[in-house]
C-alpha cells in the first residue's frame, strides 16, 4: 500500500513537472512570436500575419476590381470603339491576350474570327466562329458570318448546308428566327434573311415587332409598297410606335392616333390605347387610321 502511494506521488510529481515545463515552453513561444511581430511591423488577422507590402497589394487589387466593375456602359462603349480603331495586328494581339486570361469569351472569339475573315484566313476564322458558337449557341451574328465565310471562300454547297441547319434550329422560336433574319440581312444574305423573316412571321403573325422589321427590310430594298403594307400591319397591332408612325407619314399614310377621352370613366381610362380597334379609311384621297365606330353594333 505504501509502495503504491509512493508510486502515485512520483507520477503526480512527474505530471506536474511536465505541465510546468509545457507552460514554460508555450510562454517562450508566445514571447518569441510577439517580439517578431513587433520587429516586422506586420498586421495580424486572426492567426495569420500579413506584411504591410502584401496588405497594400491586396487592397490595390480589390480597389481595381471595384472600379473596373463600376465602369459605365458609355465608358465600355468608348473603349470598344477605341479598340476597333486600332490596326488589325494590334487588335488581334489584344484579343489573343484577352483569350489567354479568359478563353471562354464568345465576343473575343467572334471579333477575332471577323479579323481573320477579313484577311482571308478561312480556317482560322472558321475555328474562332465555331468556338464563339460553342460558348454562345444562340449567337446569330456568328451563324450568319459563318455562312458568309463559306460563300467568300467559294464553298457554296457548305454555305447552303450550314444556312439550312441554322434556319431549322430556329424554326420553333419567332425570336430566334427574327434575330437570325436580322443577322443574315446584316451580312447581305437576302435569300436567307427573307426565309427567316417569313418563318418568324408564320410563328407570330400578330407580332408588331416582326411586322415592323419586315417593313424595314423591304424599305431597305426600296420596295415601298411592301414596306407600307407591313408598317400598316405593325401599327394596327400596336399604335404606340412613333417611329412607325413617322415612316408611314413619309410613305404618304396619314396616321391618326386615337386620343384617350378624359370623361372620368374608370374603365375607359384604364384601357390601354393598343386595345382600341383601328380601321384604315380613305379621306380626301389619303389613307388614315380611325377608331372603329361600334355604335351600330351596340344598337343591334
Amino acid at each position: 500500500m505504501y509502495q503504491n502511494s509512493s508510486v502515485l506521488m512520483a507520477e503526480g510529481g512527474n505530471s506536474l513537472k511536465g505541465r510546468l515545463e509545457l507552460s514554460h515552453v508555450e510562454a517562450k513561444m508566445i514571447r518569441k512570436f510577439e517580439s517578431r511581430q513587433v520587429k516586422t511591423g506586420g498586421f495580424s488577422f486572426g492567426s495569420n500575419r500579413v506584411s504591410f507590402l502584401t496588405f497594400t497589394v491586396l487592397l490595390s487589387c480589390a480597389l481595381l476590381l471595384v472600379f473596373a466593375g463600376c465602369e459605365s456602359p458609355e465608358m465600355k462603349a468608348a473603349e470598344a470603339e477605341r479598340v476597333r480603331k486600332l490596326p488589325i495586328e494590334a487588335r488581334k494581339a489584344q484579343l489573343q491576350q484577352s483569350l489567354e486570361s479568359r478563353f471562354e469569351n464568345p465576343v473575343a472569339h467572334f471579333e477575332l474570327a471577323q479579323l481573320y475573315h477579313s484577311e482571308g484566313s478561312w480556317s482560322k476564322a472558321e475555328y474562332h466562329y465555331n468556338i464563339a458558337m460553342s460558348f454562345d449557341p444562340a449567337n446569330a451574328d456568328a451563324k450568319a458570318s459563318m455562312v458568309k465565310l463559306f460563300l467568300d471562300s467559294g464553298d457554296t454547297a457548305k454555305a447552303k448546308n450550314y444556312a439550312g441547319t441554322y434556319v431549322n434550329q430556329a424554326n420553333s422560336s419567332d425570336i430566334e428566327s427574327l434575330r437570325l433574319a436580322m443577322a443574315f440581312e446584316k451580312q447581305q444574305l437576302d435569300e436567307y434573311a427573307l426565309t427567316c423573316y417569313q418563318q418568324a412571321l408564320n410563328l407570330a403573325p400578330e407580332s408588331a415587332k416582326i411586322n415592323k422589321q419586315m417593313a424595314y427590310y423591304y424599305l431597305g430594298k426600296d420596295d415601298k409598297d411592301r414596306a407600307k403594307e407591313y408598317f400598316v400591319r405593325s401599327f394596327q397591332l400596336d399604335p404606340r410606335q412613333p417611329e412607325v408612325a413617322g415612316e408611314l407619314g413619309r410613305l404618304g399614310v396619314e396616321v391618326k392616333i386615337p386620343s384617350q377621352a378624359g370623361t372620368g370613366a374608370k374603365d375607359e381610362m384604364a384601357q390601354p390605347p393598343a386595345e382600341k380597334k383601328l380601321q384604315m379609311v380613305m379621306r380626301h384621297g389619303r389613307v388614315q387610321f380611325e377608331p372603329v365606330d361600334n355604335t351600330s353594333e351596340k344598337k343591334e
